[in-house]
């Protein structure tokens, strides 16, 4: 299935897009997209190792399901004070 991803902060920057398609299996889980991001983004691996998740706008773990339809956000940890 095909899912847009909507990126932010660092990730965004790397991307040089606001969001970007991957293609993951039905059934996929945040641990999948993940791993279809480093895939497309490998210079990014270390990022992504520690980005969290969002599905339709709640933090969602590695072993959460993605539906076709779901809005998904990755988000990069970030720093300041």
């Amino acid at each position: 299935m095909k899912l847009r991803i909507k990126l932010f902060a660092a990730m965004r920057d790397a991307a040089g897009a606001d969001s970007v398609e991957i293609e993951v299996r039905e059934g996929a889980t945040v641990t999948d997209v993940r791993a279809a991001l480093i895939e497309r983004f490998p210079e990014q691996q270390a990022l992504l190792a520690r980005v969290l998740f969002a599905v339709d706008a709640q933090y969602a773990g590695d072993k959460a399901r993605i539906s076709p339809r779901a809005e998904i956000a990755c988000i990069p940890p970030v720093s300041g004070g």
